[in-house]
Parts: structure tokens; C-alpha cells; sequence
């Protein structure tokens, strides 16, 4: 990797926080009768419970895509182990709080922010420094099963403002090898948008609750 100034760092840095660094927005409510709204909270609220049982001895470490699970309020924040900006090599520094939490299965959602880091191959980087955090894990919570979920993709319109997201599929790919490589789980998370519903936020690249539940539903025979 070929030396940068910091003035040059910095500022790529701040890109990339700018990218991918906000924080979910809530969906507007939809214009409902009492009575519709009623049992639309109703059912969620059993969802989100059923959920919050069945990954209790789950975390989920990631970037601010994976934040959105509590923030959202699916998870409870003790199963979520992610913020705004993280990158493989940032979540390194995780490793003490993930073992104090001791779960069964580890989650793990890194690569949205690490595509877009200022390096001659952000690729190679981000999944030297995921390598380095799988040997940890599989170090300090030897008993715990770890799986990677690919990078969500993102909107037509967020990858026309920043071209780099066009890097995912490659990177997805490089992900699947990894996993392979260092026998763990990998999940591929494409089913969850094939059939073209809308849940995406405002800015192209975060989610709508409505992917977390999705999400879930998707892992929840990995925690069975």
C-alpha cells in the first residue's frame, strides 16, 4: 500500500463516515385507521419478541447497517455489537467486549464501509484484517460458531454517487472464499431483496425495519 499524506487520509476518511456513517431513518408511519394500526403494532411486536428470544445468545457485529437492528428496536442492544464507520479492521477492537458478552453465535456484517476505505486495494485490506478477526474469535470463544453475511447491496441511485459500491459483488466473492478458507458459516443475503419490495431508506444504502425481520428470518435456522 503506497504512503499517503494525512492531509489526504483524513479526508478520505471522513468520506467514507459520510458515506456510510448515518445513522438509519425511521420510515414515515402510513396513513392507517386506529384499528389497522392496532394490530400492524401488534403483530410486529410479536415478531420483534419471537425474534429477541430466538437470538439471545446471538451477537451481531458489524457497521452501521447492522446498528440498525437495535436501532430499529428488533434486537436488544446487547445482541448488537456495531456502529457507524466500522471497518474489519476497526471491529478488531471489539474482540474484548464480544468475549465478555460470550454468545453461542457470532455474527458478523463488515465490508459496506471497507470497500470504500483509501487504499490501492481496499478488498485485500479489508478481508486481511477479517481473517485476523475470525482468528481471534475462534481464539477467545472457541466454542462460539461464526458466520459471515454478505454486503447488502445498494440502490441504482447510491451507486451512481459513489461508484465504489459497484465493488460489492466482487467483494461478496472474496468474502465466500474467506469463509471457505477458515470454515466458518457464510450466508448469502440476496433472497432477501429478490422479490423488489422497498426497503431501503432515504439515502439508498441503510434499511427499513422491515429488512431486519427479514434478515432474521432468513438466519434463524443457524441459531436452532
Amino acid at each position: 500500500m503506497k504512503k499517503m499524506n494525512s492531509t489526504l487520509l483524513i479526508g478520505s476518511i471522513a468520506l467514507v463516515l459520510a458515506a456510510c456513517g448515518n445513522e438509519p431513518a425511521s420510515p414515515n408511519p402510513q396513513q392507517l385507521s386506529p384499528q389497522a394500526q392496532e394490530q400492524k403494532g401488534a403483530s410486529a411486536g410479536a415478531t420483534t419478541t419471537s425474534f429477541q428470544s430466538l437470538f439471545q445468545n446471538s451477537v451481531f457485529l458489524g457497521d452501521s447497517i447492522t446498528e440498525g437492528m437495535s436501532f430499529h428496536d428488533v434486537l436488544d442492544e446487547g445482541n448488537v455489537l456495531a456502529g457507524a464507520g466500522k471497518t474489519a479492521e476497526f471491529a478488531l477492537k471489539d474482540i474484548d467486549e464480544l468475549s465478555r458478552r460470550n454468545p453461542k453465535h457470532i455474527f458478523i456484517q463488515l465490508g459496506s464501509d471497507d470497500i470504500l476505505w483509501p487504499t490501492d486495494n481496499p478488498k485485500e485490506y479489508s478481508l486481511k484484517n477479517y481473517a485476523k478477526l475470525i482468528g481471534l474469535i475462534k481464539e477467545k470463544l472457541p466454542q462460539a460458531d461464526i458466520t459471515l453475511l454478505t454486503v447488502t447491496p445498494v440502490t441504482s441511485e447510491a451507486e451512481r454517487q459513489e461508484p465504489r459500491y459497484g465493488k460489492i459483488n466482487e467483494y461478496n466473492q472474496g468474502l465466500k472464499e474467506l469463509a471457505g478458507k477458515e470454515h466458518v458459516g457464510f450466508i448469502d443475503l440476496s433472497p432477501i431483496f429478490s422479490n423488489g419490495s422497498d426497503l431501503y431508506d432515504s439515502d439508498g444504502i441503510h434499511f427499513k425495519p422491515e429488512y431486519y425481520t427479514r434478515l432474521l428470518d432468513l438466519l434463524k435456522d443457524q441459531v436452532k
